[in-house]
């Protein structure tokens, strides 16, 4: 993949619309000092770049009724290929994993989970052991309150 060179507009249009992707090309413009018409050019250019890769609603878990979050540590027992092929298409196919990470360290993969109950993750984490035996263990850490959550970017200016 090839690297796209982003100027002072384009990162301010992203900054903006990390905080608020609703926001009118008119009231992005004013703020960045570009014309309504030069933001949708741009936006159409990072969108069709895949720069903007998604434009959703961030929604409260605890409304979702999935006010429980668990971070899970999974250790493999072999890394073969098809095997980590097989425990990756599970975790991207699993609605209560928010984020997966493959990872150096102690275990190989970190997943994040919003789930109703305890007893849904421990459902769930079950259903992980039985239908990947390359699964040897996981550690749970259950999140008490949340500091930050966000996938919002940092838009430094690129240097001169």
């Amino acid at each position: 993949m090839t690297s796209i060179d982003l100027d002072k507009f384009d990162r301010g249009i992203l900054a903006i619309l990390q905080v608020d992707a609703r926001r009118s090309a008119e009231l992005i413009g004013a703020q960045v000092g570009l014309s309504a018409s030069a933001v949708q050019r741009r936006l159409t250019r990072l969108r069709e770049q895949a720069v903007i890769r998604a434009e959703v609603a961030v929604v409260d878990p605890k409304h979702a009724g999935r006010p429980l979050t668990v971070i899970a540590d999974v250790e493999v027992e072999r890394e073969r290929p098809e095997l980590q092929l097989r425990l990756k298409q599970w975790i991207a196919a699993e609605a209560a994993i928010q984020e997966a990470w493959y990872v150096t360290g102690e275990g190989d993969y970190v997943l994040i989970l919003a789930v109703r109950d305890v007893q849904e993750y421990e459902a769930l984490m079950q259903r992980l052991m039985v239908e990947n035996a390359n699964v040897l263990r996981f550690r749970t850490r259950v999140a008490l309150g949340t500091l930050k959550r966000g996938l919002a970017l940092p838009m430094e200016q690129p240097v001169a």
